[in-house]
């Protein structure tokens, strides 16, 4: 991507300019971001994702009293009626299921695909919504049906209401209003509270990004730790011959947390290994994930691959991670597979380039639906 680019998406701005001036900064109202647009999915269409098992979806109805949320599959009949107010479904990862709905997406990837997490759909009825909140994570938020109305604010006090099943704080103050139509696109850094009314039947489009948490990135950072340091260390047995008597049986001797400390150190020599380690767990696909193998693949290269729309692939300068596992890569197949990273798509002139290693790699991601083969 031409990040020096003037984009219509980004009102005008190119996105070296929007990183510098917005992200993760302050608020911007982007009129006719998308000029025409029209929803890429009917609420029919969206309704039938709502009832599959293998979609997150939630359903929130507003009362002027009272808020419930009940989460998916939803079967049609089990929602309230389309003329009914107040009511929001909520459809998360429909990039994940929809073509047109990804490659809307991927029009957001000056952002790294590391942070890019998923496209979330929501449809709502008149007076729908899900109250005065915040995110931790930037949002784009996108008009495709109908109008919302928006009122934003830098919130400082973040109390939540009690006794409600959603997170909304008890004492929004906003300071800007404005009316989305569709092709309408408002951005909003994390922790900007926001509350958007429906005005009539509205779809809305949310594009979210990942924020990892220190403590969650570590855990599974530890986790992978672990299992690499079964195999890297051995099963080498705590000896202590010089240990003396003691008086005091509770206290943990002193050379037992030392060799705790050298087993930890030890596991971390390998400089690379945090590297790959976060590789692997920022390309794991979702837990309602999964791939079709390709039937009876046989490659005849060369041939033009693409990504799978579900595929996540990423690379650092060693490695490349595809769908939670990681390989070593250098020299021009190093290239070529992090260009496939980049542009998730290889003409067939640049995979006839790749070693015979590299081609029976590919061809074992074909083979489980990872990636697809073109012809030409």
């Amino acid at each position: 991507m031409d990040t020096s680019q003037h984009l219509a998406l980004l009102g005008g701005l190119s996105p070296d300019q929007f990183m510098k001036r917005h992200w993760h900064k302050k608020p911007l109202l982007i009129r006719n971001a998308i000029p025409g647009f029209t929803s890429l999915i009917d609420r029919a269409a969206l309704t039938a994702l709502a009832a599959q098992e293998d979609v997150a979806s939630r359903l929130v109805v507003r009362k002027p009293k009272s808020w419930t949320l009940k989460h998916g599959p939803f079967a049609k009949k089990s929602l309230p009626p389309f003329k009914q107010a107040g009511w929001t479904l909520l459809v998360q990862s429909v990039n994940l299921h929809n073509e047109d709905v990804d490659q809307l997406m991927q029009q957001f990837r000056f952002v790294p695909d590391a942070r890019l997490d998923d496209l979330m759909i929501s449809y709502a009825s008149d007076g729908g919504g899900v109250g005065p909140h915040f995110d931790s994570y930037d949002v784009f938020l996108l008009q495709a049906h109908g109008q919302r109305r928006w009122r934003i604010g830098r919130q400082k006090d973040l109390t939540l209401e009690d006794g409600v099943p959603l997170k909304i704080l008890a004492k929004f103050e906003y300071e800007e209003e404005y009316l989305l139509n569709p092709g309408d696109m408002l951005y909003l850094p994390p922790l900007y509270a926001h509350d958007g009314d429906a005005i009539g039947e509205c779809m809305t489009y949310s594009v979210g990004f990942r924020a990892p948490q220190t403590g969650e990135l570590a855990r599974e950072l530890l986790m992978g730790l672990a299992e690499e340091a079964v195999e890297a260390l051995g099963e080498t047995i705590y000896r202590d011959p010089k240990q003396m008597a003691v008086q005091e049986a509770g206290a943990i001797p002193p050379a037992l947390q030392d060799f705790a400390r050298a087993a930890m150190q030890k596991a971390m020599q390998d400089p690379r290994l945090l590297d790959c380690l976060l590789g692997e767990y920022l390309t794991e696909p979702k837990a309602n994930v999964w791939f079709d193998n390709a039937a009876e693949f046989s490659p005849q290269w060369p041939q033009s691959v693409v990504l799978d729309r579900r595929t996540r692939m990423m690379h650092d300068a060693h490695h490349v991670f595809i769908n939670g596992e990681s390989f070593k890569a250098s020299g021009r197949d190093a290239r070529w597979m992090k260009q496939l990273s980049n542009d998730r798509r290889l003409d067939g002139r640049s995979v006839a380039l790749f070693s015979a290693d590299a081609l029976t790699l590919l061809s074992d991601w074909c083979d489980v639906g990872w990636v697809h083969a073109q012809a030409g």
